[in-house]
């Protein structure tokens, strides 16, 4: 009796089908990317004269190896950073650079601390062994601070949520899409409550 021969299988197409998977799941698998942290840089120009900060204007806030902070040299909890400084921005002691008075702020007023929102400067060190994670979270309380104390002022000028204003300004489905209008109230904020945060190299 003769034997019978297996059916073969054709195989021919199985390249062409793994190619079309391969092609599918590149197309529709998304790629997370760290976006990093979201600031400009300062303009690569040299000073026009030489610019004197008075100590009481910069609020320095160092993270070592440990990932302890230290807020002016002393110990601090993550937590309590953006209440200090909060404190710190819009203590309005002194005057700023035109010599006016801060009517817009709400502090204390202490002469030890800093004068004017568009003087205080927060200052960032870290050292090289500081976790990426404890640098984002110190980094987002005070950008948290800057947005809080630009809130309060656009409340109480223009009864409208800053972020609302941006987001308005942006929205081309917005009536006041891209408007001169709108846009001098933003700015007019950002003047008043100026984000100046440095980031030092790390140590």
């Amino acid at each position: 009796m003769a034997k019978r021969s297996a059916p073969e299988v054709n195989a021919g197409s199985m390249a062409d089908i793994a190619f079309l998977l391969l092609i599918f799941f590149l197309v529709t698998t998304t790629i997370e990317v760290d976006s990093g942290i979201n600031s400009k840089l300062p303009p690569d120009e040299p000073p026009k004269d030489d610019v004197r900060i008075k100590q009481r204007n910069i609020f320095l806030v160092e993270l070592n190896k440990n990932n302890q902070m230290l807020v002016e040299g002393d110990l601090m909890e993550i937590k309590d950073l953006k209440a200090a400084a909060l404190k710190f921005i819009d203590n309005g002691g002194g005057q700023s650079a035109e010599g006016e008075r801060c009517d817009y702020c709400s502090g204390e007023r202490n002469p030890e601390s800093s004068d004017h929102p568009t003087k205080a400067i927060i200052s960032i060190t870290h050292s090289r062994a500081t976790d990426y994670e404890t640098f984002i979270t110190v980094y987002d309380q005070l950008v948290s601070a800057y947005s809080e104390l630009r809130e309060k002022l656009a409340q109480k000028l223009y009864n409208r949520s800053f972020k609302e204003m941006e987001a308005t300004y942006d929205d081309s489905k917005s009536s006041e899409f891209k408007s001169e209008k709108l846009k001098d109230k933003i700015e007019n904020i950002k003047k008043k409550y100026p984000r100046i945060i440095s980031k030092a190299e790390p140590i």
